[in-house]
């Protein structure tokens, strides 16, 4: 992201590497990646706001026939994302904010209530699963391997692991706004490794409070940190996470959105789109083309697919991202060592290599069902690159290549 600061991250990172095909494949997947996040926490913003203002579970909720409430805020947000990177940055600090109080509040007030009985076993041991799994569903490392269906153990930390791996997908963001940082070289670095420590400090302390408060079989999937309140016997602290944790996933939302316009962008002015998909407001100063139909369909998604079919999608999308960054990071210091680099990955190519391994590792953790959804939508996106972009791109590898010869000092 510092050295090679433009819209599109992984995908012009597979661009300047290992080649247009790859790219292709790579910003296909962030689509997927982005579209499917976004619907999955405009699902999730609608069970929030239900069980904080009890609204009706026909329109809101993961209970409602068509998620109305979901559709709601992903149009809103479609708005924000179209009128400028101005706007979508002070409502996401203002969001942000929020967020993170709420996360310090639940540390420094539950930490009151935990009970250390509540951690025995750390780490459950494993056992097969209820009524076994089917071979569609079953992890698909179990899949090859003929090993016994099981839930808890290591495996399931893996697995558990793999589905909430999209929380990091907002990473991946950071690096699609390059292009439009003023000084990517500082910034970049500082931003996405201040933002990594913080997160990983914050969500790890707030699952260790919340699991010591309340057994974790007595949480629930849909409202947990407000689960933990109530059985503590803080009703209203309750109902203000339940707030609190709306405005945070409506940050989420609104950085997928501006993310997912970003990568279009890029595809569209390298050719593998239509240019006129891609076209930048004159006013507003964004691809307004392409923000708008992501947001139509983020919005049908949320509004009719359940919400563990999207979250497992999402999260095969980002490891498979983050794979190909791994790669392409390595690969890009054979190929252009003396190139300027304001951020060196240290212990290189050891960091890219065991990246790699342990993303295809949490991958192999998701169910053989999410894996043939995640082969068909490649598929779908290898024929619209051979119908379309492979005719129409403007061979950007060579370009960019030159310009990254150009950057060396």
């Amino acid at each position: 992201a510092a050295a090679v600061p433009t819209a599109g991250s992984a995908y012009t990172y597979a661009y300047t590497t290992i080649g247009e095909i790859f790219a292709w494949v790579i910003a296909w997947d962030l689509v997927l990646e982005f579209a499917l996040g976004a619907a999955v926490v405009a699902r999730g913003w609608s069970g929030y706001l239900q069980s904080a203002l009890n609204l009706p579970t026909t329109l809101f909720g993961e209970a409602a026939p068509v998620n109305v409430g979901a559709v709601a805020i992903v149009l809103v947000l479609g708005f924000v994302a179209a009128r400028g990177i101005s706007e979508a940055r002070w409502v996401t600090t203002a969001l942000v904010v929020i967020k993170v109080s709420i996360c310090v509040f639940i540390i420094c007030v539950g930490a009151f209530f935990i009970r250390v009985a509540n951690y025995h076993p750390f780490i459950p041991p494993a056992q097969p699963s209820e009524g076994g799994a089917s071979a569609w569903e079953q992890p698909l490392y179990q899949f090859l391997t003929g090993v016994e269906p099981t839930k808890f153990g290591i495996g399931g930390v893996l697995a558990a692991a793999a589905v909430v791996f999209f929380a990091y997908s907002g990473f991946e963001v950071v690096a699609n706004l390059g292009e439009e940082t003023k000084n990517p070289g500082r910034d970049m670095p500082k931003g996405l490794l201040g933002s990594l420590i913080i997160c990983t400090v914050l969500y790890v302390a707030v699952c260790f409070v919340v699991t010591g408060m309340v057994k974790y079989t007595n949480l629930s999937e849909g409202a947990p940190l407000a689960d933990a309140f109530d059985a503590v016997g803080l009703g209203w602290a309750g109902i203000l996470i339940s707030i609190a944790a709306v405005c945070g996933l409506t940050s989420v939302i609104l950085v997928d959105i501006v993310g997912m316009g970003r990568v279009a962008f890029a595809l569209c002015r390298d050719g593998l789109l239509p240019k006129r998909i891609g076209m930048v407001h004159p006013k507003w100063g964004t691809p307004i083309g392409v923000t708008i139909a992501s947001t139509l369909l983020i919005a049908a998604l949320a509004a009719l697919v359940p919400l563990r079919l999207l979250a497992d999608m999402v999260s095969i999308g980002t490891l498979f991202a983050f794979l190909i960054v791994s790669v392409a990071v390595a690969v890009l210091r054979k190929t252009a060592p003396d190139m300027k680099r304001p951020f060196r990955v240290p212990w290189s190519p050891f960091v890219p290599i065991l990246s790699a391994v342990l993303c295809l590792v949490m991958m192999s953790s998701l169910g053989v069902d999410t894996w043939v959804r995640f082969l068909v939508w490649l598929l779908i996106g290898m024929a619209i690159y051979l119908g379309y972009g492979y005719r129409h791109s403007r061979l950007a590898t060579d370009e960019l290549a030159e310009g990254l010869v150009k950057s060396v000092p």
